[in-house]
């Protein structure tokens, strides 16, 4: 089980160092209803809420702020404390397992278009390259891992055990390394720039597009379930304000539709999205 630090001491220079980059004065805009402070991973997630959800808010009257995080731990420690009203970077399955473990009392408001996990190789064009030795690098948070994982046992590379989780299988379910593969865990951030070393790297969707790689350049890519679809996360305790209703109404909008059709094409669409395209046909 990986365990995130919560020393406050460590956690306040993590925020404080994120935040004055962004030149936010985060006792400003976390506190005033009416000034928010969205937190998102680097690349797409940050473009949604720029292209599509900060016009939308900004036009009701709200100041919106974004703040771009390089990994995946500080922006709920950001949330909890204050210093963001929502976040938007990770699925549920995440969210659930870092809230626990370091007892966040954060909540899921909504489900965003979400980029696909795949598999890229800068040194080979197909997946039949692949031979003994190859190396295979892949995300070493849990959750993300289970979906690599997965994904290699349905390209025949590996077996996994009997009836595992595909939720929590981790590398001690390979029960046969068929292809004789090297599996390389490393932090989601630095995938993109590991297919410089090795054969293949499964790179989450963000960080594929942020760093310039396409949807369309990948050899596999996962189907993404309604599990791991990305969401917006928010304090629990802000539930029914208004600014929550706001900000979940300018996601399900038929404007961010228009924009997710526009510049976020291969991207997984929330349940509400589907609906309100299908609607409109």
């Amino acid at each position: 089980m990986i365990r995130y630090p919560r020393p406050s001491s460590v956690r306040r220079a993590l925020i404080a160092s994120a935040l004055s980059l962004a030149f936010i004065s985060t006792a400003s805009f976390a506190n005033d209803p009416k000034e928010l402070v969205i937190g998102t991973s680097a690349g797409p997630y940050a473009d949604q809420v720029k292209l599509g959800i900060k016009p939308i808010l900004e036009k009701q009257g709200y100041k919106v702020k974004v703040v771009e995080f390089n990994d995946y731990i500080q922006p709920n420690f950001a949330l909890a404390e204050g210093a963001l009203n929502a976040n938007a970077f990770q699925h549920i399955i995440y969210l659930t397992k870092f809230a626990a473990d370091n007892k966040l009392a954060l909540s899921e408001l909504i489900k965003v278009p979400t980029a696909p996990i795949a598999i890229y190789s800068k040194k080979h064009k197909s997946l039949t390259e692949v031979k003994e030795g190859t190396t295979v690098a892949l995300p070493n948070d849990p959750t993300n891992q289970a979906r690599a994982l997965v994904l290699l046992e349905q390209l025949g590379w590996i077996k996994l055990r009997a009836n595992y989780d595909p939720i929590r299988v981790s590398d001690k379910d390979v029960a046969d390394n068929i292809k004789k593969i090297k599996l390389i865990p490393l932090e989601a951030a630095q995938l993109p720039r590991s297919l410089q070393d090795t054969d293949y790297s499964f790179v989450n969707g963000n960080f594929a597009l942020a760093s310039g790689l396409k949807l369309t350049e990948a050899l596999a890519v996962e189907k993404t379930s309604e599990t791991y679809q990305n969401l917006v996360a928010i304090r629990t305790a802000d539930k029914g304000k208004q600014w929550v209703k706001d900000l979940e109404a300018a996601y399900r909008s038929r404007e961010f539709l228009d924009v997710t059709n526009k510049y976020f094409s291969g991207f997984a669409k929330p349940d509400y999205q589907q609906t309100l395209q299908s609607a409109n046909k």
